[in-house]
Formats: structure tokens, C-alpha cells, sequence
């Protein structure tokens, strides 16, 4: 019988009034790679941050080899066995030190470690790990000069390096082009190999298949579903982690009027294939694939932040080629964009001035602002969007996460556009808030044509009446959102399957 590294039973949380898990039962199996899924708010992130020290659980049990775990701290919990390689790379690297360092740096800081050591015996402990762990590299080299996938490997191997009886993946393969997936695929199976206890986090089914021995699903806190038995029951998983089909939406899809952006043999990258591609007057269309699908090169591209390598687009019938976001707006081209932290809330301004920003000349006269105006067009969007505040007044950051996106999905909406993007809309927003939004883009989807850019298949669904996939910049499929093959959208998602290395792994057959 297989050896249970890590047993968890009824595990609670809570942050305030928040309940965010709620009995937890689930064992980390050694030798084993346990999927674990979930929307946003699932409480994955809650749960991996309780196993790694980051929170301290309100009840229920963990054990870690038999006995009581309960870290105190995240370096509590590594030193007790319980590594986590994050989805932020350099979280777990240091990308200014050598590979050397950064491969060993955890035993120079131990307790008794040397004030001094050679830089050759350094190098040559180094080599030895890295070679464990099939890594051919030069330790001599900085590790923030090497790419996404060495800098990944590195964190990997330094985790490793501690001896984990559990080694927790968050979203590993988000930056990683399939190549390097791969690469990060057989360092997977040797570690399985070897008996570790991995707890993998992702939605990315081509993963999922390639190294999943059982999936976990979470939904509202609570395990809505486990799959353990081969073969693995993929769309049963989706649905238990959505709490329905993901093909039980209820759009009735709309063809359109007349087309509003055409795309004419437009590549995005010189070494693309070209995309033709309309979007009509009251259409949403969503363009759904990975990380480095190219959505968000083409948002940017028809945003006027970059340009195509080849080929024409054409605006209500007019040759388009924005230079500058200015060229753009000045069209009637509008783009939300996405990680509202960085690209687009101004903290320092309250809610009505964050929605207005892009159009104050419309709000103004002889340079001064009419407040009265700003003031009622934004209360005017407060209430047709639902956001949950006091008034334009209140500063941006007293909203929610889901609030302050309602608010940069208002700012777009506030002027009528032509054209309309949504790069990642949903992003870091729970499903009510995403719910929300979703109504209202359909709501108000006459006059313009919508595209929005989307990673989770299940938020193209609730929103669109034709969904395009993307992959490697180019387009893998069409669908009219009506009796979609599920299967058929996901392979295009994922692209061609990846053979399983020759280790026995289990890929769900």
C-alpha cells in the first residue's frame, strides 16, 4: 500500500466572516503527483499557504510522516519537510547570485555553516545537485541571465536540495513554453521516482493529463471531488470543480451585424501563422488559450502598444494601424487591461477619477473640470455595474478586488466605443463579481463590437457568443457557444498531447 506522506482531516479556516475552507479531508500520497483544481476564491491558495507556515488553521489535523504538523512559519514548515516552489519564479530563486549560490545557499546559512568557503567547493557541491536533479547548466552562470524554464528548474532543485517528503507546485508551468514544460515534465517524474509527495496546482489540462495520478477538486472551501480511479475522468473533475457542466451556460449566441475590426492575414509574431478574424457590431467574442497564446499581443497590437509583423486590419470598413493608444481611443478603440494593479488603478484617486481618467476632456471646459457632471455620470456606473461603495467619493482602495475591477470595466464603458477589449476582465475577482461584469458587457454589447481575452475556458462560456482559441500566436479553433465539444475546445487550448516519458507515469490513459 502506498505510503501516506501527508494526512490532513477536517482543516478550517476563516478570515473574519469569510469562511474559506471548510473541512478539508485529503492525503499526499508518496511517489504520487495529486492535481489539485479550483476557481478563483476555491481556497487552493489558503490551503497551500496553511501547509507552508504562511497561516495558522483554526481546526482540524495535519500529519507529516506520521506525527503532528503545525509550522509555525514557512521556515518552520520546510525545515519539517513541506517545500512549495511558487508561481512567481523568482520567489524561490535569488536572480543577482550564481547558480552555484543560489543551489546551495540554503546550507551556508544553516546553523554551524563555515564564515568561509572555497568558490571550488562551491561550484563542485553544486554540480553534484544539479546533476540529482538532471540539470546541465553552468553553476558559474547568473541565474537571472538564464530562462524562465532554467530559473524554474533551479527553484525546483534548491526546493529538492531540503529533502521534502512533500514538494507543492503552484501554476509551474505558466510561464513555460511547451518545450521547457516538457523538461520541467521528466524532472516530475524522476522525482516521483523517488518517492516524493507532490501537490500540483493547475488548470492547464495538457498537464493535468501528463502527470496527474489523482485529481483533487475544490469549490466554495470544500473537496467537491476527487478522481483517483484510470482512466481519469477529466470533464467529471471540470464539473466538479465548477459546480456544473462548463457547457451549461445560459447565452443564447448572437451573430451580429455588420463587422466592425476585421483581421486580414495578420501575424503576430514574423513566425506565425496568419489569423483572419471578424468581430460584428453587438458580438462578444472571446479569444481563449494559454500563457504565450498571443491574446494579449494581439490586444496590444490592436490597442496601438504594438505592432503586427504582417497583414492589415480594417475599422468599420477603414484601413486601422494605431501607432499609439492615443491613435486608438481617438477610433473609438477601448482596452481594459489586464493586472489592474499594475497597469491600471491609480491609488492615489478616488473612484470617480479612476473611472473618468482616459476621458476628463469630456468632463471639462476651458481646462476646468465640471465635478457636478464627473460626479453623476459616475454614480450613473455605480449603479448600472452594482459596484458596492459609497460614493465616487470613496478612494479606489477601499474597495474589494472585484470592486475596483468593476470600476476599470466602468471606465471603458462610461464613453461609447466602437471597438471594445477586455484582457483578462475576470482577473482576481470572485465568480458573483465575475457574474456581474458579464452581464453587463452583454448587456451593453449593442453599438460596439467586444473581444475579450481570457485564460479559463468556463469565463469564455459565460460571456460570449463565439470563442476563438488561440495557440502558439495562431488559431487552433472556432466555436458558437451553443452544444460546444468540450473536448475538442480543450485539445486546441492545450495543443498536440505530450508523451509520457518512459518512467510508467500515469497520464490518465
Amino acid at each position: 500500500m502506498t505510503k501516506t506522506a501527508c494526512r490532513i482531516r477536517g482543516l478550517e479556516k476563516s478570515f473574519g466572516p469569510n469562511h474559506v475552507l471548510r473541512g478539508i479531508d485529503l492525503d499526499l500520497r508518496a511517489g504520487e503527483v495529486t492535481v489539485l483544481m479550483g476557481a478563483n476564491g476555491a481556497g487552493k491558495s489558503t490551503l497551500v499557504k496553511v501547509l507552508c507556515g504562511y497561516h495558522r488553521r483554526d481546526a482540524g489535523t495535519i500529519e507529516l510522516g506520521g506525527a503532528p504538523f503545525d509550522p509555525a512559519d514557512a521556515a518552520d514548515a520546510i525545515a519539517k519537510g513541506v517545500v512549495t516552489v511558487h508561481q512567481n519564479i523568482d520567489d524561490g530563486v535569488i536572480p543577482d547570485l550564481d547558480v552555484a549560490t543560489n543551489l546551495t545557499l540554503d546550507r551556508l546559512t544553516e546553523p554551524g555553516a563555515p564564515l568561509f568557503v572555497r568558490d571550488s567547493k562551491l561550484r563542485a557541491e553544486a554540480r553534484r545537485v544539479a546533476e540529482g536533479m538532471g540539470l546541465r547548466m553552468d553553476v558559474r552562470s547568473r541565474v537571472g541571465d538564464l530562462d524562465v524554464a532554467d530559473r524554474q528548474m533551479i527553484a525546483i532543485a534548491r526546493a529538492m536540495a531540503r529533502a521534502p517528503e512533500v514538494l507543492i507546485l503552484d501554476e509551474p508551468t505558466s510561464s513555460l513554453s511547451a518545450a521547457e514544460a516538457e523538461r520541467l515534465f521528466a524532472l516530475i517524474d524522476r522525482l516521483r521516482a523517488q518517492g516524493v509527495a507532490i501537490l500540483y496546482i493547475s488548470h492547464r489540462m495538457s498537464d493535468i493529463r501528463r502527470v496527474a495520478d489523482r485529481i483533487v477538486c475544490m469549490r466554495d472551501g470544500a473537496i467537491s471531488g476527487i478522481f483517483a480511479e484510470a482512466p481519469l475522468d477529466y470533464e467529471g473533475a471540470v464539473s466538479a470543480m465548477l459546480g456544473h457542466r462548463m457547457t451549461d451556460v445560459d447565452i443564447t449566441p448572437r451573430s451580429g451585424g455588420a463587422p466592425v475590426v476585421e483581421l486580414g492575414g495578420l501575424r503576430l509574431l514574423p513566425s506565425s501563422a496568419p489569423i483572419d478574424l471578424a468581430a460584428h457590431d453587438g458580438e462578444i467574442v472571446a479569444v481563449t488559450g494559454l500563457l504565450g497564446s498571443g491574446k494579449t499581443r494581439m490586444a496590444e497590437i490592436l490597442f496601438g502598444l504594438a505592432r503586427p509583423a504582417a497583414g492589415e486590419i480594417r475599422l468599420d470598413g477603414r484601413p486601422y494601424a494605431p501607432r499609439t493608444p492615443r491613435e486608438a481611443v481617438a477610433r473609438g478603440v477601448f482596452l481594459s487591461p489586464k493586472d489592474r494593479g499594475s497597469n491600471a488603478v491609480i491609488p492615489g484617486f478616488d473612484i470617480a477619477d479612476n473611472m473618468t481618467l482616459p476621458f476628463l476632456s469630456a468632463f471639462s471646459r476651458a481646462s476646468f473640470l465640471r465635478a457636478g457632471q464627473q460626479r453623476r455620470a459616475t454614480q450613473a456606473m455605480i449603479e448600472r455595474i452594482g459596484i458596492v461603495c459609497q460614493g465616487g467619493g470613496d478612494s479606489i482602495l477601499t474597495l474589494s478586488g472585484g470592486n475596483q475591477q468593476k470600476v476599470m470595466i466602468g471606465r471603458w464603458l462610461i464613453e461609447p466605443a466602437r471597438l471594445l477589449l477586455l484582457d483578462e476582465p475576470f482577473q482576481g475577482v470572485d465568480i458573483g463579481a465575475r457574474r456581474d461584469i458579464g452581464r453587463h458587457i452583454r448587456a451593453t454589447a449593442e453599438g460596439r463590437a467586444t473581444i475579450v481575452f481570457v485564460s479559463e475556458i468556463d469565463e469564455a462560456l459565460e460571456i460570449a457568443d463565439r470563442i476563438v482559441v488561440l495557440h502558439e500566436n495562431a488559431v487552433a479553433g472556432e466555436h458558437v457557444n451553443r452544444n460546444i465539444d468540450l473536448a475538442a475546445m480543450v485539445s486546441q487550448v492545450s495543443g498536440p498531447a505530450r508523451p509520457a516519458a518512459q518512467t510508467g507515469a500515469q497520464d490518465g490513459q
